[in-house]
């Protein structure tokens, strides 16, 4: 691992009830070029179109497909993630969102906070997620 990831963990074994299969960590020790995310929402970067309408998955694999290309874009990869933050509308979204989510972190163990809100920026928006990376010296 790139960062130094202090009790990694799999949520299959913390959220046994749930079907999650998410690599996170209770912290992440990074040193480098912080790239700070905006909340990144179910919207393609260059046209501003929504994407995946009531569809939790699919707003899910744009969001982080947007985070993706941002951090690249910036000079690092999924690898430099070191926090994710997530905001959901709905919490009987959580576990399909979190399962799309852990296909774009497997292997990283970022630190992840979860929060349920009233709304988004959009009516259509079911998910936002912010992103905190670190390119290592």
């Amino acid at each position: 691992m790139i960062h130094r990831r202090i009790r990694p963990f799999n949520t299959a074994k913390t959220y046994p009830e749930q079907r999650l299969d998410n690599d996170l960590a209770q912290a992440v020790v990074a040193r480098g070029t912080t790239i700070f995310l905006r909340g990144q929402c179910p919207q393609d970067l260059d046209t501003a179109e929504d994407v995946g309408i009531g569809d939790p998955i699919a707003q899910t694999h744009k969001v982080m497909q947007n985070i993706r290309q941002l951090v690249e874009e910036s000079g690092g990869t999924m690898e430099h993630v070191c926090k994710l933050v997530v905001y959901l509308t709905d919490v009987r979204h959580r576990e399909a969102v979190y399962r799309t989510m852990g296909e774009y972190i497997k292997g990283v163990h970022p630190v992840c906070t979860g929060l349920v809100v009233v709304a988004l920026a959009r009516p259509s928006w079911l998910v936002e997620i912010d992103a905190t990376a670190v390119i290592p010296d």
